[in-house]
């Protein structure tokens, strides 16, 4: 019957996981990134067919590749019934699917979102007991799920949530294998480990939110927990509830010469620029949006609207392929082109370029200490900011910085600060489309500041 196999698919800057799943010649996907091709070549290694696709939820961070996966492959497409998709089959607790000697295991797991499930996995000739667990985005390694998405309901979902770990997924087992649909960086989650292996018993005795057993404990944790959600979610829900268009092959947008790159900004193409922090920092086009390349798949989508084209600038054709993966997994298909040659050609073309000057965390410190009038903008996370910031340091997050420019004063000099400079120069970059003229960046920003000693203030 071939040998069983587990295998797990790493989406990078969403820091998503999905899985593939099989025995017997047939297998399972569960939570599908939309460019999916790879489980389909992964699936051929093993000898088998893709039968099943399990959604763990109706995810609001990525675009789900089911529908992409089951128009390859013909496979089923399941998901919970406590949301009213447009495709696929509804399923409920207790439901279960053979795979040769494998057994997949349908938990109702609600908290995240009312529809969350998991997948518990048996060995049916081995042993009755489940070996592992998908848990979606119910249970991460050192976390679990935000509970922010349903605002007038807090302490319900995060009651749900503590049911769903306490009473359904721990007693799967200590010894159960633990398969999150993220790692460490996702916006699903705060305090994620680095590592992505576990166990159900480890968690029980090392997750900080598995600690709180008490019910009550638990839930108003979560309700004091901030989390942002960027304007695309919206846009995630309604394509993975309403099943997104099949991607039929990954876009190769076409090279663009500087004149064609302008005529198209003319005609409202949004530029996106994802070279590093350092070089936009040296040049950049006028009223472009600046995301370090890394940082596209969490920020893109708090500033670029759907019904625009997006022109690319990054810093070698090779990362042409990689910004575009990152943008349709979710949801932008209009990519129009890239700027050829980057920006080397559109310097040399004689067009008009601005520069955003970069400033030293040494220089800051002596900024602050001699009273220097200038606004340092820290647009790191709040909780990032409390834990430690700058006198008299102005915070506004990043990703919120279009909607809150009016606590930024125009009349002085404006210096961004993040973590390191990345978040800082995407901040510099919406300042600088807004009109604010004296606009530099910290590059290094709290590293450089914890590497030299600057004054830190706690909240």
């Amino acid at each position: 019957m071939g040998k069983m196999f587990l295998e797990t698919v790493h989406s990078e800057g969403l820091s998503h996981i999905s899985y593939i799943v099989g025995h017997g010649g047939k297998a399972a996907v569960i939570d599908p990134r939309r460019d999916s091709r790879v489980y389909v070549d992964m699936a051929h290694e093993q000898g088998a067919a893709i039968t099943h696709i399990f959604e763990t939820h109706r995810n609001e961070d990525y675009v789900i590749g089911s529908a992409d996966l089951a128009r390859r492959t013909g496979a089923q497409i399941y998901h919970s019934g406590a949301t009213q998709f447009d495709y696929g089959n509804p399923v409920s607790e207790g439901d279960r699917f053979k795979l040769g000697d494998l057994e997949l295991k349908i938990v109702e797991t609600p908290g995240h979102t009312y529809d969350s499930i998991s997948i518990a996995l048996f060995d049916r000739g081995f042993g009755d007991e489940a070996v592992a667990v998908f848990t979606g985005d119910a249970l991460f390694i050192g976390d679990v799920g935000r509970t922010d998405f349903f605002p007038d309901r807090k302490e319900e979902v995060a009651g749900l949530l503590y049911d769903s770990i306490f009473k359904k997924l721990l007693p799967l087992g200590d010894h159960v294998i633990l398969n999150p649909a993220h790692g460490a960086g996702s916006v699903c989650g705060a305090g994620m480990a680095d590592r992505e292996f576990s166990t159900l018993g480890y968690e029980r005795k090392h997750n900080p939110l598995l600690q709180k057993k008490d019910r009550n404990d638990f839930i108003q944790h979560k309700v004091r927990e901030h989390h942002y959600k960027p304007r695309y979610f919206e846009m995630m829900e309604k394509l993975n509830r309403e099943g997104a268009p099949p991607l039929l092959e990954i876009p190769q947008p076409p090279p663009m010469s500087p004149a064609e790159f302008e005529s198209a900004m003319r005609d409202g193409m949004v530029v996106l620029d994802t070279r590093s922090a350092e070089a936009i920092a040296g040049s950049f086009i006028p009223g472009s949006l600046t995301i370090p390349l890394e940082m596209v798949p969490a920020f893109a989508g708090y500033y670029i609207p759907y019904d625009k084209n997006i022109g690319l600038i990054t810093s070698g054709y090779e990362e042409v392929d990689k910004a575009v993966r990152f943008l349709i997994r979710i949801g932008y298909d209009r990519i129009a082109g890239y700027l050829e040659q980057g920006l080397h050609s559109w310097q040399v073309s004689g067009r008009e370029y601005d520069r955003i000057p970069a400033v030293h965390a040494g220089e800051l410190v002596q900024r602050i200490e001699s009273g220097e009038k200038f606004t340092l903008l820290d647009v790191r996370s709040i909780d990032e900011y409390n834990s430690g910031h700058l006198p008299n340091a102005v915070h506004v997050y990043v990703g919120e910085l279009q909607d809150h420019l009016d606590k930024v004063p125009k009349e002085r000099p404006i210096t961004t600060f993040c973590g390191s400079g990345q978040r800082a120069i995407i901040a510099a970059s919406i300042l600088k489309q807004n009109g604010f003229d004296l606009v530099e960046d910290s590059l290094g920003s709290m590293a450089a500041c914890n590497a030299i000693g600057c004054p830190i203030v706690k909240e």
